[in-house]
């Protein structure tokens, strides 16, 4: 093992020790006075507390707040995390730093109500640009957006996958589709990796798997890819060949959503750039 791994582990133990501690500190006098722990001198829970409620020695844990080597399974982790009841965000920066996946990562299936902020901005955004959840259904967007895409904005299924495979329009508006179709089927796989347990996730790969023999033999090529942008190229039916630069951000506070954006070549502001 190099150096450079060592220091990197030796830094991740170094967070989470002062990660767990200041987490032990934070739980509330009023909480721990409502599990009949008496008056407390110091903030917060004891580290046997913290233990007890997790259901692990309190030397381990002792030993994981000072830092020391201790390898405690998933679900260890998971009841620690809710022994302090950390919040989600929390809760995946525990599993993060201490290298392990979470057996039962929050909100697996529902996804939040997005901020009407977030809305407004994908309205006013002067490119195409729409809002992907983590099923790759459309959450939101503009009229750039649905003016390019006319044919997936009048189906009833919103989802981007079953819009590229299924239908007959997106072999004709995507001008390099076997590519562009093999390759999100490989930026979706990356995804489905994060939610492991999400069952809407699965039933969506299976049955696109069973309605299109070019996605069931893109997925079971089992290639993986970064969501990356590029260059798009699109034959609209009444626009002609267009050209674009593709960007995808993560909202922040919306961690399951993909903002797509779609910008002209050249750095133009106006709605398309023909080729």
């Amino acid at each position: 093992m190099s150096a450079t791994t060592l220091e990197s582990i030796d830094d991740a133990r170094r967070l989470l020790a002062q990660f767990l501690r200041s987490r032990r500190e934070a739980v509330s006098a009023d909480a721990a006075r409502g599990e009949g722990l008496g008056r407390r001198r110091t903030p917060g829970l004891r580290r046997e507390e913290v233990a007890q409620r997790a259901g692990i020695s309190t030397t381990w844990y002792t030993w994981m707040e000072q830092g020391r080597e201790v390898a405690l399974s998933a679900a260890a982790l998971a009841r620690l995390a809710e022994a302090l009841a950390l919040t989600a965000a929390e809760r995946a920066y525990l599993f993060e730093l201490a290298r392990r996946r979470d057996p039962a990562p929050p909100a697996a299936i529902a996804m939040p109500e997005l901020a009407p902020e977030l809305l407004s901005a994908v309205a006013a955004m002067p490119m195409p640009a729409y809002l992907l959840d983590r099923w790759w259904c459309r959450r939101a967007w503009n009229g750039l957006a649905a003016t390019l895409f006319e044919a997936w904005r009048d189906e009833d299924d919103t989802c981007l996958l079953r819009f590229v495979f299924l239908h007959p329009a997106a072999r004709s508006l995507i001008s390099d589709w076997d590519e562009r179709a093999q390759r999100l089927v490989a930026e979706f796989r990356a995804d489905t990796a994060l939610y492991p347990e999400d069952v809407v996730l699965r039933d969506k790969v299976a049955c696109l798997r069973r309605e299109s023999p070019e996605f069931a033999r893109h997925w079971e090529a089992q290639a993986v890819l970064a969501r990356e942008g590029g260059r798009r190229r699109f034959s609209h039916p009444s626009l002609g060949s267009l050209t674009y630069t593709q960007v995808t951000l993560l909202p922040a506070g919306h961690a399951d959503c993909k903002l797509v954006l779609l910008l002209p070549e050249g750095g133009g502001d106006h709605l398309f750039t023909k080729e």
